[in-house]
C-alpha cells in the first residue's frame, strides 16, 4: 500500500494538472468555440485566443518558466537559433521585423541581436493593440529604435521588400488553414533581396510515444498545428514560392523546429 503522503501528492499533482489543462483550454480552443457559436467568428481577429488579447491574461500567462514550460524546456535553444542567425547577418543601416509578437524573453533578445548586427530600426508588428503595449513594457533600453505597428500578419501594409529580415515565432500553428500560407506570401514579400525569414513552430516528432502526446496536445487544444506536419508544413509551403532557398534544423527528437528561408538575389 502506498504511503498516505504520496497519494495525497498524487491527488495534489493531479488537480493542478487539471485545473491548469482547463484554464488553457478554456482560453484557448474552449473560447474559439464559444465564438463561433455565438456568431462573433467574422473578424480579422477571430482567431486570437483571450491570453493573447486580454491584458490581464497577458500579464498573467506571459512568465518565462510558464513559457518554457509549454516548449519542453527548449525555448532558450529556439531563440537562440535565431538570434545566432541574426547576429551573423550584416544589418548595417536595415530594418527588421517581428511578425505578431510572442510570450517571454524573446522579442527583447530578438531586438538586442539586431541591433548588435547593425539594424537601424525594428518593427514590431501585431493584429491586437494589447500585445503591443505589453511588448513595449519589455523593451525601454531600446526607445526610439523599435516602431510597433498594428498590423495584420495575413494582410501588411509594409511596402514590397522594405526589411532584411522577418522573425515568426510559434504564429501559424495557431492561424486557420487558409491563413497559414497567406501569412508566409505576406512574410515573403516584405523581405528585400537577400534577405531572411526566421521561422519557428512545432514539427512532426521522430518518438511514436512523443508523436502520440503531441497529436493528443493538439487534438485537444490546438488542432490548427497539427496540418503543420503534413498538408501546411512551413518548408513546403516556401519552397513553392519563387525566390527562395530554405533551411531547416529540428530540435528535441523533432518536436520543434527553425526555418531559416532566403530571399534570392542581392543584398
Amino acid at each position: 500500500m502506498l504511503p498516505t503522503w504520496l497519494l495525497y501528492a498524487t491527488a495534489v499533482l493531479f488537480i493542478v494538472l487539471a485545473g491548469t489543462a482547463l484554464f488553457f483550454f478554456t482560453l484557448t480552443r474552449g473560447a474559439l468555440i464559444l465564438r463561433t457559436v455565438a456568431g462573433k467568428a467574422d473578424s480579422a481577429a477571430a482567431h486570437v485566443y483571450p491570453i493573447y488579447s486580454n491584458m490581464r491574461l497577458i500579464r498573467l500567462v506571459d512568465w518565462q518558466p510558464i513559457i518554457a514550460a509549454i516548449l519542453l524546456f527548449q525555448y532558450d535553444r529556439l531563440v537562440s537559433a535565431i538570434t545566432s542567425g541574426l547576429r551573423q547577418t550584416d544589418l548595417r543601416g536595415k530594418k527588421v521585423l517581428i511578425t505578431s509578437c510572442a510570450f517571454g524573453n524573446v522579442i527583447p533578445r530578438v531586438v538586442q541581436a539586431s541591433t548588435d548586427a547593425g539594424a537601424s530600426r525594428v518593427l514590431v508588428a501585431d493584429i491586437i493593440l494589447n500585445e503591443l503595449q505589453h511588448a513595449r513594457t519589455k523593451l525601454p533600453a531600446f526607445a526610439g529604435r523599435v516602431d510597433y505597428i498594428e498590423e495584420n500578419a495575413t494582410a501588411m501594409t509594409l511596402a514590397d521588400g522594405s526589411v532584411d529580415a522577418n522573425v515568426i515565432f510559434f504564429l501559424l500553428h495557431e492561424l486557420p488553414h487558409e491563413l497559414k500560407g497567406e501569412a508566409l506570401r505576406e512574410a515573403c514579400r516584405v523581405l528585400a533581396p537577400g534577405g531572411k525569414l526566421y521561422l519557428a513552430e512545432f514539427h512532426r516528432p521522430e518518438p511514436w510515444v512523443l508523436r502520440a502526446l503531441s497529436w493528443t496536445y493538439f487534438k485537444v487544444f490546438e488542432p490548427l498545428g497539427l496540418a503543420l506536419w503534413d498538408t501546411h508544413d512551413p518548408v513546403r509551403q516556401l519552397q513553392a514560392m519563387e525566390g527562395f532557398s530554405c533551411e531547416r534544423r529540428t530540435v528535441f527528437f523533432g518536436n520543434f523546429q527553425v526555418i531559416v528561408a532566403t530571399r534570392k538575389g542581392p543584398r
